[in-house]
């Protein structure tokens, strides 16, 4: 089940949570203000995160410049304690499945979620539409060519 790490003013997040229910994804949305926010959680977004903290912590947050805190120096355990205690420091919305992790809104790589099975359904389907263009445009395109060349009916005077 895809998991949607978001906060209630995100814009970004309504985008998200729009696309997943257009596409009809289930998906399980974790509000990371509401206190729900756990250290699971925080480990499975970490371990799927092919940047570690660069790609999830947001060093533009208010925290972030006031604290002047050097999340790289601490342990994995602090860490931890400090973004659950500062989910505010998270970039959102993070969205996480069994195998990979994306941050933030991107229409494009946002169709890794898509299930397979789905992806193979909007392909087949996607062909035959093409194949049914190409189709009824050769169509077309030889009663267009059957009529070039022909006598006209009108009679000349």
């Amino acid at each position: 089940m895809v998991k949607i790490y978001t906060s209630p003013s995100c814009s970004s997040c309504r985008k998200v949570k729009t696309w997943f229910k257009e596409q009809n994804i289930p998906f399980q949305e974790i509000n990371i203000l509401a206190g729900t926010l756990g250290t699971e959680d925080l480990k499975e977004i970490l371990s799927k995160s092919l940047d570690g903290t660069d790609e999830i912590i947001s060093k533009r947050s208010k925290i972030m410049k006031e604290q002047n805190v050097d999340v790289e120096s601490m342990k994995f355990n602090e860490l931890l304690s400090f973004i659950a205690k500062n989910p505010t420091v998270l970039k959102r919305p993070i969205i996480v499945d069994d195998k990979k992790i994306q941050v933030g809104y991107n229409e494009e790589e946002i169709r890794v979620f898509i299930p397979h099975d789905k992806r193979v359904e909007m392909w087949s389907s996607a062909a035959n539409k093409c194949e049914d263009l190409d189709r009824s445009t050769l169509e077309s395109h030889d009663r267009q060519r059957s009529r070039v060349g022909r006598p006209s009916k009108r009679k000349a005077d």
